[in-house]
C-alpha cells in the first residue's frame, strides 16, 4: 500500500542562501532514558522521519551535496535519487523524483529538508486524507497560497513535469484547487543561519515525542 503513496524529500539544492549543506546541519536529541549524551541527527535525519509519518517508502531527491549527504545521514530511506542537472531548479529535482515512480504509484507526497518543526498529527492527519481521496491534490495552507508538504496525485504529474525553473507545484496546486490543510510549522523553514539559530532554539526546548527524528 506505501509504494502506491511513497514520499519524495526534495534535497537538492546547494544552499546557497545559507552558505554550506542545510541538509547536514545537526540537532541535538537527549535520549529518552535520561542518559546524560545525546544523539546528533542531521535536517535530513529529520525530513526522513518526517516523510515516514506520511509512508514507509521515502525518497530522497539529492544533487549538489551528494554522496556526502548519504554517508552523514543516521536514517536511511528506501532509495537514493542523484540529479545530475540539479542546479537547474527546484522544477528539475521535482521531475526526476517523479520520473523514478513506478506505474502502480497513485499519488506523491513531497516534503523538504528544511522544516523541522512540522506537527507529527498533522503529518499523520495529512496521509490518510490523501489515502481516502488519492485524485485530490492536497497541500499546506501557507495563507494565501498551498505549498510544501504536498499531495501530488498521478494525474497532475504530466503538469508537473512541465515546469522549468526554481518552482515547485504551488501554482499548480492552486489552479487545480488542491485541498489546503492547517499543518503547523510550514512557515518555520531554514533560508538563513539566523532562521536556524531561531528554529534550532525552538527544537531544543520541543520534548523528544515531538520531534520528527527516525526510530
Amino acid at each position: 500500500m506505501d509504494q502506491e503513496f511513497p514520499t519524495l524529500i526534495l534535497a537538492a539544492g546547494a544552499s546557497r542562501r545559507f552558505g554550506r549543506a542545510k541538509a547536514l546541519l545537526t540537532l541535538s536529541e537527549r535520549a529518552e532514558t535520561g542518559e546524560k549524551s545525546r544523539q546528533r541527527h542531521t535536517l535530513l535525519d529529520c525530513a526522513i522521519g518526517q516523510g515516514r509519518l506520511l509512508s514507509r517508502d521515502v525518497l530522497v531527491v539529492c544533487g549538489a551535496w551528494y554522496p556526502l549527504v548519504r554517508f552523514r545521514c543516521r536514517a536511511q530511506p528506501s532509495r537514493w535519487i542523484p540529479v545530475a542537472d540539479w542546479d537547474q531548479g527546484m522544477a528539475t529535482s521535482l521531475a526526476a523524483g517523479i520520473r523514478s515512480l513506478g506505474p502502480r504509484v497513485k499519488g506523491v507526497f513531497v516534503l523538504v529538508a528544511d522544516q523541522p518543526l512540522l506537527d507529527r498529527q498533522a503529518l499523520k492527519a495529512f496521509s490518510a486524507a490523501a489515502r481516502c481521496f488519492p485524485r485530490q491534490p492536497a497541500a499546506a495552507d501557507y495563507g494565501r497560497r498551498p505549498g510544501v508538504p504536498a499531495y501530488l496525485p498521478r494525474w497532475l504529474w504530466p503538469e508537473v513535469l512541465a515546469l522549468e525553473g526554481d518552482r515547485g507545484a504551488g501554482r499548480l496546486l492552486a489552479l487545480a484547487n488542491a485541498t489546503r490543510l492547517d499543518i503547523p510549522g510550514v512557515h518555520d523553514d531554514i533560508d538563513t543561519p539566523e532562521d536556524w539559530a531561531r528554529i534550532r532554539e525552538a527544537v531544543s526546548r520541543t520534548g523528544p515525542q515531538a520531534r520528527q527524528f527516525p526510530g
